[in-house]
């Protein structure tokens, strides 16, 4: 049974592509997902069982309406419930980055250009088999050993945000793919796709449960909800209103958390435990020694009004940290101000006590570091989510994504200090840890839910190394960028 050719219309006034009106496919969708906009060279075959019946957008519809439309599209009551997702390959290669302090742009891009296709070539061997005369499709790709695969109904790649040369290297590979299947392509938003990844979880077959302590599961995150994407290059709080209308309600105004605090484990964190290390995520090997286990979790103090993150006491070794803006109400973020004075207070120590720094005193550096970070992120989401109720917008959902949200002393932070705060009707959801980071499984789940609304991307488009999530924003955000078109007929078989 043919898909449904979905009708993309451009709006007069905003210049937006929109769903008008489409059928769902009928059967089980496919796709590989390649994953490169930064070190992680990523690749995942992704399949969806697909809902049935009819789903319309009134096209008399303000534009706000119809993005938002297109975010919580309903299908025919009479269709399935719920849709099963499997995970049939998910792996990437992490470039090591070790000795220069950072993500090294050009040992990165040599890293994707490396494994991309020995990666490709080994998920290949994941796609679902296909028996001669079946009718499951009529789109066969014969494998080197004789058997016969089911091939993708489309690619899903990575279009941006990121860096322009590895975005492009796996750009270029899933044009060629799609080229050489003759299948559509879709370019998706990398943080979009991180935003989205506790839908993909809750879509499982066989679910990956990962809650914070006496924290109830739902079963599916559902539009609206307040998304806090944070990493070691973004740290975003959004208003997810829909698939593609995410308001930014705060972004930092200098570095990212996941930056920050990279910097302030490299200076802190011990030389043993360095030069164990994978690479430069400092951060995450930070957290492991300042709050090893959830014992160690209430040593830092939950701020239970605005005045406890305001008035800090200086501590037994006669310093302190403030919390970056905690004398104001400014939904934003800042981290380099952390960062900087974790790393004047530690040399002036070391100085002071003739070049050692002792281990008592390091951990409590650790625990700072750490945890006036989440302080403010803690905060600003308690200012955010009491705006929106000001606004008669009673948000019920927190997803937190992004490398630093596999961090367990965080998910700990966040549900305790809404605890005290006055939402514990907030549900928390995170992805388990390996879905947190950069990874090719969420982008191919944001294929999915892309191509089930009915866009596609044109085989022309370029990567894009900034680019908002907001429809406000100059760029006009995911679908604002252009690339997009309307869908294509494809055979079933």
């Amino acid at each position: 049974m043919p898909y449904a050719k979905a009708v993309l219309t451009r709006s007069v006034t905003s210049g937006f592509l929109k769903p008008r009106s489409y059928t769902q496919p009928r059967r089980n969708l496919l796709t590989l997902a390649i994953e490169t906009s930064c070190d992680d060279t990523a690749v995942a075959i992704l399949e969806k069982e697909s809902i049935t019946g009819n789903l319309d957008c009134d096209k008399n519809q303000s534009r706000d309406n119809i993005v938002r439309t297109n975010g919580t599209v309903q299908a025919d009551p009479t269709g399935p419930k719920r849709t099963a997702a499997r995970l049939l390959f998910n792996e990437k290669v992490t470039a090591r980055n070790t000795g220069h302090g950072g993500i090294h742009p050009i040992e990165a891009l040599e890293s994707h250009e490396t494994n991309l296709a020995k990666l490709i070539s080994k998920a290949i061997i994941s796609l679902p088999d296909v028996t001669l005369g079946s009718s499951a499709t009529s789109r066969i790709l014969r494998y080197n050993n004789g058997k016969l695969k089911q091939l993708p109904d489309f690619v899903t790649v990575t279009r941006g945000p990121g860096m322009r040369s590895n975005l492009t290297c796996g750009l270029n590979t899933a044009k060629g793919l799609a080229t050489a299947w003759q299948v559509p392509l879709l370019a998706v938003h990398h943080m979009q796709a991180h935003a989205l990844t506790p839908r993909l979880v809750s879509a499982l077959e066989k679910p990956i449960v990962t809650t914070v302590q006496n924290e109830k599961q739902q079963p599916r995150p559902e539009f609206p909800f307040l998304t806090l994407l944070i990493s070691g290059g973004h740290t975003m709080l959004l208003h997810s209103k829909g698939l593609v209308d995410h308001t930014i309600l705060a972004t930092t105004r200098d570095v990212a958390i996941g930056d920050a605090l990279d910097k302030c484990g490299r200076m802190i964190l011990p030389e043993d435990i360095k030069s164990k290390s994978k690479d430069t995520a400092f951060a995450r090997d930070m957290s492991s020694y300042a709050f090893p286990n959830p014992d160690t979790y209430e040593s830092w103090p939950i701020p239970v009004k605005r005045r406890d993150e305001i008035d800090k006491p200086s501590n037994d070794y006669n310093w302190q940290l403030q919390t970056p803006l905690a004398k104001t109400k400014d939904l934003a973020f800042s981290f380099s101000a952390i960062a900087s004075s974790i790393e004047r207070i530690f040399k002036e120590r070391c100085e002071g006590s003739g070049g050692r720094v002792s281990e008592e005193e390091r951990l409590l550096f650790a625990r700072t570091a750490l945890g006036v970070a989440f302080e403010q992120l803690a905060s600003r989401t308690v200012i955010a989510l009491e705006m929106l109720q000001r606004c008669n917008e009673d948000i019920s959902t927190l997803v937190a994504s992004g490398g630093v949200a596999a961090n367990p002393f965080l998910r700990y932070f966040l549900r305790k200090t809404l605890d005290v705060r006055g939402f514990e009707h907030v549900q928390l959801f995170f992805p388990p840890p390996p879905l947190c980071t950069d990874n090719a499984a969420m982008i191919a789940w944001c294929g999915m839910e892309m191509f089930e609304a009915g866009f596609r991307s044109e085989l022309d488009v370029k990567a894009v190394r900034k680019w908002s999530m907001d429809p406000a924003a100059h760029d006009g955000g995911i679908i604002g960028v252009g690339g997009w078109t309307q869908g294509e007929r494809a055979s079933t078989g």
